[in-house]
Order: structure tokens, then C-alpha cells, then sequence
């Protein structure tokens, strides 16, 4: 029995012995792989962060600049995700509910509750001609053939659905949708433009896919050479109902699509509700009245509910397709949830303090959005990795994990704005070993692509 032992103490010591050399090994090759990517010309006035742990021992196999807050761009998001796991839950779902008064003065109310899966493409069930549908046969049911008002319940959630930070040039397109009450459409729209024959020649707007509602557009685009590709923007209008678009779009195009944002999601929706009634012989106003303060619900009868997706759902989305507008709508919600304000400053407090009773300072999450898209945020690796190690043990990481995109052969979340690029996530490598890893990189110059084959050299030591 005494020989068996030690027969096995020695076999136990030598794997232990070959694992910590393996070990060193990797570390010794990212550290050499690390060292000549930060001498790289591309980073002269930068900072790179890279952190990385093994997933099962929590040893750590590298650390730079781990500890300094740096702009994480949609690295972000994993941060929200995981936060809103812990605080909402997996099986989470947003409720808009609907509700009728009937009389001489007969009114439609609806009491969304943030939902930014309302009427989205993604789910058979959220899509905006099912959601019309099953509105229109449950106002059917009911009787009713005029409405006269259209009230939308905004209480407790502020008008502003834009965070601190986002630029002027982000907030008019797709991917700068704010998070309201009430949204629609992942508060998105889509513009088929045509171009002219020749460099410099004016581009028309051809129509939008849903048509707006009290929303126009102009062009200022000029035609580009063949190849430039989307070099379009559109700009919120100041004092006015009509925005800008600028920037150029390749020559010869006669459909080019580009997306934006809905400055009302409520406004667009209930003009397309209307439209829908029309068909089966009910009339709606086509523009609703937003009530900020408590509405009574005397007098009224709940007749329809419209269910998201639970939160696990949403979340591999969010993360998968990057969709900004769901991180700043479940910020809002974990702040309502709390509050009953949709402050969005009070749910990210809400989440930095209960990341620090998990032992992780409130210095190292200095958010200002949930998405990532603004430049002022700073968040850092060692928080990130810290996040992801939690989620491991959890009993909602599967779903985690599946939202999480593949690049370069890893599980990793991207993350890019002006001059930032990110990776996150998880890396199991050919010997079985499982790494946990956070790499941003701020302020670097040069071509983006470059880069990140710069970048995934590096985390090439992982595999």
C-alpha cells in the first residue's frame, strides 16, 4: 500500500511538475509575444492592457497594465450582461401591456416597460407585423371601432434615452438608438439611397423601410469611386423635424441601404398601429400623447400583453450582433427595477456596488453606458477578467457563453471605437488548458485591420 502511494506522490508530483513548466512556457512566450506588440509603431502613442488567468486555478499567467482604466468600446458589454444576469436574472422578460377605456371618449393605454426586443426582426414572435397582428385581434375582441386618444405611460423613465458621452456623430444612426419606455423596431429604420454616375454628384434619398412618421431626411451626399464603400451619417436636425445626411456612398449605386435611428420609437409605433387598424376597420389617432406623470388606471381594461424573450435570449443577441440600444435599455431597467427612475448614472452605480461586495473596486468600472459606446468610459482587464471568472460558477454561464461571438478560434466579445480595440473571453487550448483573458488597446494609430492581426498574434500564445 505504502509503494502504491508513493508510486502515485511521484506520478502526482511529476504531472504537477510538467504543468507548472507548460504553464511557464505559454507565459513566457505571451510575455516575449506582449513585449514586441506594445514596441509596435502602432502603438508609439498608445497603451495596450492585457490580462490573463487560467480559467480553473485562477493563477495568473500575465498581467499588464491590468489595473488601468481604459476605453473598452463593446468590451463593455459583457460587463452589462453578466450585471444584468445577477440583477434580473436569466428568465428575465419586459411586459408592454395594453389597456382600454371604453366610452364617448374611448382611449388606448399602453404601459411598456423598456422592452428594446418590441417589434424586433430577430424572434418570430417580436416581429413587427406579428406584434400588430395579435394587438389588432385582441382590440377586435373587444368591440371597439374608434379610439379617440392614445396614451403611452412614461412614468418613472426620463427623456433622455441618450447616455453622457455619445457623439454627434453616433446618435442619429443605428447603432446610437437610444433606450426609451417605449421602443419600436430596435428604434431603427433603414435608407435606400441611389448615387449618381459620376464622383461628386448628388445622391437622392429613395424612400425608408418603415415609412416615417413626422420625421424627414435630406441628403447632402455626394457620389464617391467605386469601392469606398458607406461613408454615411445622418445628424439629428436642431429645432427641426428634418436631419441631415452626409459623407458619401459609392458611384453607380441605385439601392444602397444605410440604417438610422428613430427619433421616437412611440411615435413610429403607434403610426403603424394605426395603419394595421385601418385594415380591419378601427380608427387611432396617429399620434400618441406620452404621460410622464402616474396614469389612473380607472375605467380601464387590460385586454393585451406582449412578452420579450427571457433575458438569456436578449443577451446572446446583445452580445453576438453587438446591438447597443439592449445594453442601454437593461442598465435602465436594473436602475428602474431599484429606483423606479430609469436613470441610467443609477444603474450603473446599482452595478459597480454589487461588483464590489464581490471584491472588485468601484474605480475599475467608471461607466457612463452600458454598450460601450462612448469614449468616456474606463473600465479595466482585471475588473473584465475578475466578471468573467465569476460567471463560470454560475448556473446561467451556458447562456453566457453561447452569446459570446468566435474570432480567430476563441470565444471572445470585440470591442471597437476611434482609436480602441478589445477582445474578451474565454480560450480552451489544444493541451486542455482554459484561459480567461481581457486585451484593450487605446489610442493606437493606423489601419484597424493591421492591428487586430497584431492582436490575435498575441493571444495565438493561448493556443
Amino acid at each position: 500500500m505504502k509503494l502504491i502511494s508513493r508510486k502515485s506522490a511521484l506520478l502526482a508530483a511529476a504531472l504537477l511538475a510538467h504543468s507548472l513548466a507548460w504553464s511557464q512556457n505559454t507565459a513566457t512566450k505571451l510575455a516575449t509575444a506582449f513585449q514586441k506588440f506594445e514596441a509596435d509603431p502602432q502603438l508609439q502613442n498608445g497603451i495596450a492592457s492585457l490580462y490573463v488567468i487560467d480559467a480553473k486555478t485562477g493563477q495568473v499567467v500575465l498581467d499588464r497594465n491590468s489595473k488601468i482604466g481604459l476605453a473598452p468600446a463593446s468590451t463593455m458589454k459583457i460587463i452589462t450582461s453578466i450585471s444584468a444576469y445577477e440583477l434580473l436574472g436569466k428568465d428575465f422578460r419586459y411586459k408592454t401591456k395594453f389597456a382600454l377605456h371604453k366610452g364617448d371618449h374611448a382611449s388606448l393605454l399602453v404601459m411598456p416597460s423598456g422592452d428594446p426586443t418590441f417589434g424586433s426582426w430577430r424572434w418570430p414572435l417580436t416581429k413587427e407585423g406579428n406584434v400588430l397582428k395579435g394587438i389588432a385581434q385582441a382590440l377586435q375582441r373587444t368591440g371597439i371601432k374608434a379610439v379617440r386618444e392614445v396614451v403611452i405611460s412614461n412614468e418613472g423613465w426620463n427623456e433622455e434615452t441618450v447616455p453622457d458621452g455619445w457623439m454627434w456623430q453616433d446618435i442619429a444612426n443605428y447603432y446610437g438608438a437610444g433606450a426609451a419606455k417605449l421602443n419600436w423596431r430596435e428604434n431603427q429604420y433603414d435608407v435606400i439611397l441611389k448615387s449618381g454616375k459620376q464622383v461628386g454628384d448628388p445622391v437622392s434619398v429613395v424612400r425608408t423601410v418603415p415609412s416615417l412618421n413626422g420625421y424627414a431626411l435630406r441628403s447632402e451626399l455626394t457620389s464617391a469611386a467605386v469601392g469606398t464603400g458607406d461613408n454615411a451619417y445622418i445628424y439629428f436636425p436642431m429645432g427641426t423635424n428634418t436631419a441631415a445626411i452626409r459623407g458619401t456612398i459609392p458611384v453607380n449605386e441605385n439601392s444602397f441601404k444605410i440604417s438610422g435611428a428613430l427619433p421616437s420609437g412611440a411615435h413610429q409605433f403607434v403610426s403603424m398601429l394605426a395603419d394595421t387598424l385601418k385594415t380591419v376597420g378601427i380608427s387611432l389617432p396617429h399620434q400618441p400623447v406620452l404621460q410622464h406623470n402616474s396614469v389612473s388606471p380607472l375605467g380601464y381594461t387590460e385586454f393585451h400583453t406582449v412578452e420579450s424573450p427571457p433575458l438569456d435570449s436578449i443577451v446572446y443577441w446583445f452580445n453576438r450582433k453587438s446591438v447597443n440600444l439592449y445594453g442601454e435599455a437593461l442598465v435602465k431597467t436594473i436602475a428602474y427595477k431599484n429606483t423606479h427612475t430609469s436613470d441610467t448614472p443609477k444603474g450603473l452605480e446599482i452595478i459597480r456596488q454589487h461588483w464590489s461586495a464581490q471584491g472588485i473596486a468601484g474605480t475599475e468600472l467608471a461607466m457612463v453606458d452600458g454598450s460601450g459606446l462612448s469614449p468616456l468610459n474606463r473600465v479595466t482587464t482585471h475588473a473584465q477578467v475578475r466578471l468573467l471568472q465569476y460567471a463560470r460558477q454560475q448556473n446561467w454561464y451556458r447562456g453566457f457563453y453561447a452569446s459570446l461571438p468566435v474570432y480567430n478560434g476563441m470565444k471572445m466579445k470585440s470591442g471597437t471605437i476611434r482609436g480602441v480595440k478589445g477582445y474578451t473571453g474565454y480560450h480552451k487550448a489544444r493541451d486542455g488548458r482554459e484561459y480567461i483573458f481581457a486585451f484593450v488597446v487605446n489610442n493606437c494609430n493606423g489601419s484597424a485591420a493591421t492591428l487586430v492581426k497584431k492582436m490575435y498574434g498575441v493571444l495565438d500564445e493561448l493556443k
